[in-house]
């Protein structure tokens, strides 16, 4: 069966979730989304009356729910096979970009808001990563892992994933994912044998 082409839409937010995590919010324009999503920018305006924040809102909820995708997929199989999926994921997207592009969450979480405001998509970043904790906190404590430890492992895996996404197109290295994804790994171990 074949999957069904996007919709402009879809491709719009695809596109803009992409342009986010290759050069951040503030250097992502409408205009500049809608070429590289290849839609004419009157229907990315008809798609998104309420402008770049309505965008990045979407783009950053897209993002979201395509890791929560993969996660909850791979967390059927326990924790640690939940954490080398989130790692590859990611590693996916700093290599087949060659260290280009990283994660819209964060690139719109590092973003100076308007003084005495939270925008919407700075909201919606701070909502995706409260699921990615909460799948993997679950996750663990399924593996016996008491919840308090598991809240605070969950938070320390998406925090450091995030990092070093961060650190890996600085360096235009894998290496600080590779040592982080052993690190992290041991410490998942650690916490469902215990």
């Amino acid at each position: 069966m074949t999957k069904p082409s996007p919709t402009a839409r879809e491709r719009i937010v695809a596109g803009a979730a992409d342009m986010i995590s290759r050069r951040g919010l503030n250097a992502t324009s409408i205009r500049e989304t809608a070429k590289h999503a290849r839609a004419p920018l009157g229907s990315t305006y008809h798609y998104f009356p309420e402008g770049k924040q309505q965008l990045a809102t979407e783009a950053v909820r897209f993002t979201g729910a395509w890791a929560a995708r993969s996660l909850r997929r791979e967390l059927e199989a326990g924790p640690v096979a939940g954490l080398r999926a989130f790692l590859d994921l990611w590693r996916g997207i700093v290599v087949d970009s060659d260290f280009r592009a990283g994660c819209p969450v964060l690139a719109v979480s590092i973003e100076e808001p308007p003084a005495g405001e939270t925008p919407t998509a700075l909201a919606a970043a701070a909502g995706v990563f409260e699921e990615w904790e909460g799948l993997l906190a679950g996750s663990l404590r399924e593996h016996s892992v008491e919840p308090e430890q598991a809240s605070q492992l969950a938070t320390l895996i998406v925090a450091a994933v995030e990092g070093t996404v961060a650190m890996c197109r600085a360096k235009r290295s894998t290496q600080p994912l590779d040592h982080t994804a052993a690190q992290l790994q041991a410490l998942v171990l650690g916490a469902i044998t215990d």
